[in-house]
């Protein structure tokens, strides 16, 4: 079983720290985690700067990345930011959007349909690979509990369109859910992957069972770092490299040296002067 990790840190972690790190920094985390084999990693998103202060630079952190054999992302969520998109060497465009009404109001500032329709606009305009992420997939802050019926209706519409990530935004996914999702979305024919928040503790058994789902794609954060500024009391992503440890040590391929991304979490944990989520990196060596 092959799969592939995107580490979202440098966007979906750091979006979420209270301080926004210099350029440079943010770049040399990207090129660290290249380094270390990351065959994914989602580097900046193209948001207003006055809203999200923390991914300001995008530009500037693309120039200062050596990004070795990595495949580069960037986050889009309107027409705006993916004309700045269109202007870098980025390797994929990553387009959002919720399966509630509320989140999409919350968040981006439109309706549901508003969303599919700016979404639609992107993939017709995009000249790289695209991935859409499907907040909300298992649960919202606004509206609770949401129908697996509603997320494979609004994937089918979305047919054709590119890679579909499932996202547990707040972290109310388990394990039996996520096979069950995973399935059903994937036999509409696109490429699934999983994007799995650790607020409940279920975010590393709920991404084997995204994988026993048929997934290929799995989102994950050095250090654990992450939540959603637009989600009220979501918590860290899955730790890449615990996730990776887990997959490794059980068979599963992912290319990536995992003493690297430890050493990673540890100049993190320096640079923003806190410890991080994740276990592995605070864990002796074994064997």
């Amino acid at each position: 079983m092959d799969v592939v990790i995107c580490d979202v840190g440098p966007r979906d972690g750091l979006q979420n720290e209270p301080d926004a790190l210099p350029h440079a920094t943010r770049a040399e985390l990207v090129t660290r985690l290249a380094a270390a084999g990351v065959p994914r990693i989602e580097a900046v998103s193209f948001v207003r700067a006055d809203r999200v202060p923390q991914m300001a630079d995008a530009e500037e952190v693309i120039a200062d990345t050596d990004k070795g054999n990595a495949e580069l992302s960037g986050l889009v969520l309107n027409e705006r930011g993916y004309a700045r998109f269109a202007t870098t060497t980025l390797d994929r465009v990553n387009c959002t959007l919720a399966v509630t009404e509320t989140f999409n109001l919350r968040n981006g500032n439109a309706t549901l349909e508003e969303a599919v329709s700016r979404v639609g606009a992107i993939v017709a305009a995009a000249d790289r690979p695209v991935t859409i992420t499907i907040s909300c997939a298992f649960g919202c802050p606004f509206e609770g509990e949401v129908d697996p019926g509603a997320v494979a209706a609004l994937c089918e519409r979305l047919e054709g369109a590119g890679e579909l990530v499932l996202a547990d935004t707040i972290g109310v996914a388990t394990p039996k859910r996520v096979r069950r999702l995973v399935e059903r979305v994937a036999i509409l024919g696109p490429r699934v992957g999983a994007h799995l928040h650790n607020t409940r503790n279920t975010g590393y058994a709920s991404a084997w069972a995204a994988l026993d789902g048929g997934a290929s794609v799995l989102d994950a954060s050095i250090g654990g770092l992450g939540g959603c500024p637009f989600s009220p009391h979501a918590t860290g992503n899955i730790a890449t490299e615990d996730l990776v440890w887990q997959l490794e040590r059980d068979g599963v391929r992912t290319g990536i040296d995992v003493a690297s991304l430890v050493q990673i979490s540890l100049w993190l944990e320096k640079v923003l002067g806190r410890r991080l989520e994740g276990y592995l990196y605070r864990a002796a060596r074994w064997p």
